[in-house]
Formats: structure tokens, sequence, C-alpha cells
């Protein structure tokens, strides 16, 4: 059933606002737009940090000089370090974290479900299958970023065409049962590749791009997966409030005058889109999908108008920092994948404890 007038924000706002989401115990309040700031700090702080040590007046100078084509008298060595390595592996992380942030919130929004993550559907063991049929193929870093990035959107074709011909029980519950099993297939398949492939050459390959990292991105990869971002974040951007109504309910968003079908086929393709293409140059990083979106509620509400905005911001620079840590911690880099579980699952338990029995 549909309302006969069309549903307005004010009313959302309202009706967050009576408590029927609210989160009962929050770590603190924060303005969602002093946010904004910390991915800007972050990556001023990071930039000269590395291996190889910048030193920050270099960092000015040569991006000044970049911009307006002026010559300078840095070395080479510090200019190719900076542009070529440093520079693009920073923009890599921010924009792979808050596409998994993103999408992770968006998708516990439409299940009504605070255990999701972007890879609920499958997509990341999709995008693990692709990239490891690319390796054992020896098709080169292009081939693998985009048959990771095509079967990750076909892993979730094929969980949605599952959960379509199901005709009993809830259709959300159906899709993530169907995404599981069709996440365990591929994953499946994944074992099945590493377990014929050659133990000298592609097995390593394939084992450290599953575990994840960003050590080879440069700005021509990340042309590539810029477009299918915008795509993907856009409209889960101008959506983000009607994702309250479906939080509240999928029956009371009908009664609202919402078309629920079409709205979970917009943020569905859109995180999808997201999740796929950060997967496509990093490899498989786990836990920021699921972690970061608690952390966003507990820092500005359930509100999804502000969420959203805020798992942007959160989620990049939280996979900044992890990024960074992981250059310089340790002599040897360790791949992300590893780094973001150890960080992500006790900061997990620490947030369910402090602030989980409020959430519905």
């Amino acid at each position: 059933m549909k309302s006969e007038k069309p549903i307005k924000e004010e009313e959302i706002e309202e009706k967050m606002n009576k408590g029927k989401m609210q989160v009962k115990r929050v770590l603190f309040r924060i303005k969602p737009k002093i946010l904004w700031l910390l991915p800007l700090v972050i990556f001023l702080i990071v930039l000269p940090l590395g291996r190889y040590p910048l030193n920050p007046t270099d960092v000015i100078i040569l991006i000044y000089s970049k911009m307006f084509s002026l010559e300078t008298v840095i070395d080479a060595t510090t200019s190719s370090v900076l542009f070529d390595v440093r520079l693009p592996r920073i923009i890599a992380a921010m924009l792979v974290g808050l596409a998994l942030s993103v999408s992770g919130t968006a998708y516990q929004g439409i299940f009504k479900n605070p255990l999701v993550s972007p890879d609920i559907l499958g997509v990341s063991a999709g995008a693990g299958l692709g990239a490891a049929i690319a390796i054992m193929l020896s098709l080169g870093m292009w081939g693998v970023h985009l048959l990771s990035f095509a079967f990750g959107l076909l892993a979730v074709l094929i969980t949605y065409m599952v959960s379509s011909r199901v005709k009993r029980g809830e259709n959300t519950i159906i899709m993530v049962l169907a995404g599981i099993l069709v996440g365990t297939i591929f994953t499946s398949l994944i074992s099945l590749i590493k377990y014929v492939a050659d133990p000298f050459n592609k097995l390593p390959a394939i084992t450290f791009w599953l575990m994840g990292g960003l050590s080879s991105v440069n700005f021509t990869q990340l042309k590539l997966i810029i477009i299918p971002m915008i795509i993907g974040l856009v409209p889960l951007y101008i959506v983000r409030w009607r994702l309250n109504v479906l939080s509240m309910g999928e029956e009371e968003a009908q009664a609202l005058g919402i078309n629920t079908t079409r709205l979970k086929s917009v943020v569905i393709i859109s995180a999808t889109l997201l999740t796929a293409a950060a997967v496509s140059i990093s490899g498989i990083i786990g836990w920021i999908g699921l972690v970061i979106p608690h952390l966003c509620r507990a820092l500005v509400g359930p509100n999804y108008k502000n969420l959203i905005p805020v798992s942007i911001v959160v989620g990049s620079s939280f996979l900044l920092i992890v990024d960074t840590l992981a250059r310089v911690l340790f002599p040897m880099e360790i791949p992300l994948g590893i780094l973001t579980s150890l960080i992500g699952a006790p900061f997990f338990i620490y947030l369910i404890t402090r602030t989980g029995r409020g959430w519905k």
C-alpha cells in the first residue's frame, strides 16, 4: 500500500528522533562536518612517511611545481618516489577505504543486519576467483584487475538470479543465503586453482593477492576504478536518507510510498560496483565494511543522512592509517588483509561491548 502523498525527508527525521532506531549508548557525539577535515590531516601527515622518508618541504615544492609545470631543483629520485609510488598508493588507500565502508553501511541498511559486510553477496569471492584465473593464465596486472572486477559483478548477478527464483520466504534473507552459497562455491574454485597452480610462481602470487595490498598501484590503475566508484557512490549518496525508511521495515517503507524493490536494486548495484572496483585493485581486505559502519553509528547515530558521508570520511582515513602502518611498521610490508583483521576484530569487540546493546 502506498501513501497518497509523497514521502518527505522531514517525516523520516521525526521518526528517527522519536527513538525508533536510536543508538542508546555511543562512544561520543561529534558533528559530521568536523570529520571532513580528518582525511586531509592524515593525508598530510602520512605523505612524507615510508621506507624512503621525504622532506615535507620537498613534498610541498614538488606538488606545487607539478601543478604549475615549473622547474624544480629537487632530485629525480624524490620526485619518482612521491608521484610514482607514494601518492597513487595513498589515494588508492583512501578510495578503497571509502568504497568498502560505504558499501558495508548501505548493505547493513537494506538487510537490517549489523553483521552484514560488503562481501555478503559473494563479490569478494568472485573477484578473488577472477584474479586467480588471471594470474594462472599470466594475463598481467591489467588482466587481474579486469577479471577480478568482472567476476565480482558476476558473483552478485548469480546471487540475484538464484534469490529471484525462490518464491518463498523473505527476499532479503533469501538473497543473503544465496550470497553465502555463491561465495562458498567461488571460494572453493579459488582453492582448486591454488591446488593446481605452480607452487614456485603462480601460487605465491595468488596467495599474496588474496591477502590484500596496494604496493603495485599506480595512477593508470586508479583511472580504471574511478568511474565505477563514482557511478556507485553518487546514487548511494543521493538516496541515503531513504535508507532510514528501509531500516524501519519493508512494510512501513511501502506504506510511506517507497518503492522498496527499486530502492534495493539501486543500493545493491551501487554497493556492488563500489566493492568490485575496490577489490579489483586491492585484493581482499576484510573488516572495513563491517567495523567502520558501526564506528560511524557510534559517532553520529543511525541516521543515514549523516551516516553515509561519515562512512566516506572515516573509511578513507582508517585504511590510509592502516596502509601507512603496513608500509612502515616492519622491515617487510604486511599484507593489508592481515593488518585490518588484527586491528578490526579487537576494535569490533570493543565497539559491540560499548554500544551494541542499543542497536536494533
